[in-house]
């Protein structure tokens, strides 16, 4: 979680536009400071309201390993189809940024067929998952055409691995071409008030292994979400219809306030990792004793400090990247990670009545979430249910103890900070919401139910 009288810790949701522009209900001429990086944003376009907003693909199955175009890969069968070296291609240097340690690996690659998005998109952000054995690594990228026919360049959307021994995962800045850029992890058209979209795209991995050795990564999922939502300070209202709580554990990232700094300054910023440990163990899953042997034994819930370690973007210099803390979900047994946008609370209670939690993203003042007692400029939540009147039951890990996690929050309230794409900070700026981004986990082999709410929703 971020407090309002810091930067926000997220890149591409960033901005800032002049109010008197916003007040007059046009395009605001002037580009945005990105308060991280010093970089600029595209201007706000106006609302429109498109049948659909957001498109998902991903390649999961043997048919779909077997599809695209392979260069030393091959797609694996089993329960869980994946995508392995077969036989390399050939050895390259890479010199880790954050280490300035240069070593060679074996590479193979996997390029995707073409996807045509049904929702052409000012947005898109990957999803991986994938097991990365020490010695191992990979790289994703997307390479995409706009709706005026012209291409990108390939963007690099992470380098990753489980581990942190081999190389630091990491995003890559300084990404764009005149019409998109590079976000952390999100792909951006520039200036969609031009009408430009992403197109179509297709995704690319690499995968790397060191030389002279038999060990590969495997990646069981890759995909991407791609969407178009119109900038709007709200949203309509929906009908609550679910009266429903998961069992979901509890933890607070404040538990956590100066551990382990060299990971984000410490727990209080650990709202990401702190919500995706709780859902992973609702899924029965965490880290083994040998593998918190790391953590001081004087910590409690030393797994959040795990997960803090193993979600943290080198590049970023956070926990916050959306696809990496899929991807360590997606490390444990058997569990799947997807970051997507949904569009209402009504999705999220079909996933909840099939027994599907959610994390969430939004940012808020303290007067606009009743109960909060603070505000954000980015924070990550855990929605686990809703009350007989509709309202959302969230673990909110900007808590200061376990026990305190569980709260109520007002259903109107919630709905509009996190689906908003504008809002008002403190100092009367119009700055960005995420849209409604959502991290979903969920079983490799999601029950009928399951799958039915998941394709509800419009995640395959």
């Amino acid at each position: 979680m971020t407090s309002l009288s810091e930067p926000s810790r997220r890149i591409v949701l960033t901005a800032a536009v002049a109010t008197v522009a916003a007040a007059a209900g046009g395009t605001a001429s002037q580009a945005v400071a990105d308060t991280k990086s010093g970089r600029r944003r595209a201007p706000a376009r106006p609302a429109r309201a498109p049948q659909r907003l957001v498109d998902n693909r991903a390649w999961t199955s043997y048919t779909d390993w077997c599809s695209g175009s392979a260069q030393g890969t091959r797609a694996q069968a089993g329960v869980r189809p994946g995508l392995v070296i077969d036989a390399p291609l050939g050895t390259t240097d890479y010199t880790d940024p954050h280490t300035g340690r240069t070593a060679a690996w074996e590479y193979a690659t996997w390029t995707s067929p073409v996807h045509r998005l049904t929702v052409p998109a000012v947005e898109a952000i990957a999803s991986w998952n994938a097991r990365t054995p020490d010695g191992t690594w990979i790289q994703i990228e997307l390479k995409g055409t706009y709706s005026d026919g012209t291409d990108t360049p390939w963007y690099v959307l992470g380098r990753w691995a489980a581990g942190d021994q081999d190389i630091r995962r990491t995003s890559v800045d300084g990404q764009e071409d005149g019409k998109s850029s590079i976000w952390t992890d999100t792909f951006a058209i520039d200036d969609p008030a031009t009408g430009l979209r992403l197109a179509s795209y297709r995704l690319r991995l690499t995968l790397y292994r060191t030389p002279g050795t038999r060990i590969t990564p495997t990646v069981w999922r890759l995909g991407a979400m791609g969407s178009d939502v119109p900038d709007r300070f709200t949203v309509p209202a929906s009908t609550p219809g679910l009266a429903r709580e998961l069992n979901v554990p509890r933890y607070s990232q404040e538990t956590h306030k100066g551990q382990y700094p060299e990971y984000d300054n410490g727990g209080e910023a650990w709202c990401s990792p702190t919500s995706s440990q709780m859902i992973i163990e609702f899924w029965g899953r965490k880290p083994s004793a040998a593998e918190l042997a790391w953590v001081n034994p004087a910590y409690a819930d030393p797994q959040v400090c795990h997960a803090a370690r193993f979600t943290f973007d080198y590049q970023y210099e956070g926990c916050g990247n959306w696809p990496f803390n899929a991807a360590y979900a997606a490390t444990y047994k058997d569990i799947q990670g997807v970051v997507t946008r949904l569009g209402s609370l009504t999705d999220l209670e079909t996933l909840i009545a099939a027994g599907i939690p959610a994390i969430t993203s939004q940012s808020f003042l303290a007067e606009e979430l009743t109960g909060a007692g603070y505000g954000t400029a980015g924070h990550l939540m855990t929605v686990i249910g809703f009350t007989a009147d509709g309202d959302v039951i969230a673990n909110d890990p900007n808590s200061p103890t376990n026990e305190a996690v569980r709260r109520v929050y007002r259903r109107r309230e919630w709905e509009n900070i996190w689906l908003r794409t504008k809002r008002y900070n403190a100092a009367g700026k119009i700055v960005s919401g995420t849209g409604g981004v959502c991290y979903l986990y969920f079983p490799a082999r999601p029950t009928a139910r399951q799958r039915a709410a998941l394709a509800a929703v419009g995640v395959v």
